[in-house]
């Protein structure tokens, strides 16, 4: 392996573009595999070599990174024919960073063990901005002293690195956060449902809450959205439902009882089966106020703070 590592990249969606265009800019070799043209262009034209197949990847990669959507892309990408645990040689690294379940990635683990390949999970928490920007934080399980040698490349697009241990350890804190990050839409909408009730403006609400004691990144990040009732996704309804899916199935297999969970998991069923699909999964918010009788006029009727 040389000095400076060698990165290939699959995977070039929403988070994968802005990731993998940091590790070019802080200086190394990137591969990218991506069948859709249009989403690999804008790394390709800032000097990315492009790769026609996992086997023109891994031939030019020392270290191969995943941002990829799902458990059966994973599954194809590591265990199908002709995929990355059939191509990868001893001495090279998987990382994979994507929301999968700690089932496959486990079954992942086992089969690149038995060909001697270093696999890595580092799934990242933050946003599309946060991650043009460098940002993102990233937690890794795997062997450590090859999460060392990645180190550097993980830093080129994350602020912060947590080692967290040898197995699934990062799978399920990703899982947790998401859980954290799933129920904070639901209860949001919620409450301030309630505070509209009470004559409060959307606005007034979130001025106060963020400077609160439950003030937080996350619902700052979501404060213009909210006021200004635009729902283009940042992430998804259906992908909020996939990590349920994720959550919920860990803790079906591990016996762990999540009621809040569950009922969470249903209300994004709901918002799905009113055409919501696709729009910000904080679009639970509108959903709560027409369960509440509130048309949008009479949200926007109520009084906003003015600070003195």
């Amino acid at each position: 392996m040389s000095d400076t590592l060698r990165v290939g990249w699959a995977g070039i969606g929403k988070m994968g573009a802005p990731m993998s265009r940091r590790v070019l800019e802080n200086g190394y070799p990137l591969s990218v595999y991506e069948p859709l043209p249009e989403n690999r262009a804008s790394v390709v034209a800032q000097g990315a070599n492009v790769a026609h197949s996992l086997e023109d990847l891994v031939e030019a990669s020392d270290v191969v990174m995943l941002t990829i959507p799902n458990d059966a892309i994973l599954r194809q990408l590591t265990l199908g024919p002709s995929a990355l645990v059939d191509l990868l040689e001893p001495g090279q690294i998987l990382v994979e960073m994507s929301t999968v379940s700690p089932e496959l990635s486990a079954e992942v683990a086992d089969a690149l063990e038995r060909k001697q390949v270093a696999y890595l999970r580092a799934p990242v928490s933050g946003s599309t901005a946060t991650a043009s920007l460098g940002m993102l934080s990233v937690m890794v399980s795997g062997p450590e002293a090859d999460y060392r040698k990645i180190e550097p490349v993980l830093a080129s697009f994350s602020a912060k690195q947590f080692y967290l241990g040898k197995g699934e350890e990062a799978r399920y804190l990703k899982l947790v956060l998401n859980a954290l990050v799933g129920a904070t839409a639901a209860l949001l909408g919620e409450a301030l449902t309630l505070g509209l009730k009470g004559n409060l403006s959307v606005e007034t609400m979130l001025n106060v809450i963020c400077e609160s004691a439950v003030a937080s990144p996350l619902i700052a990040y979501k404060r213009d959205l909210l006021v200004n009732r635009n729902f283009d996704p940042a992430f998804s309804v259906s992908q909020m439902m996939k990590d349920f899916d994720l959550i919920l199935g860990a803790a079906k297999s591990d016996h762990v009882p999540m009621y809040l969970a569950s009922m969470i998991r249903q209300q994004y069923e709901a918002a799905f089966a009113e055409g919501l699909a696709e729009k910000d999964f904080f679009v639970l918010f509108e959903q709560y106020e027409r369960l509440a009788g509130l048309g949008r006029e009479q949200a926007a009727g109520s009084h906003t703070l003015k600070v003195i």
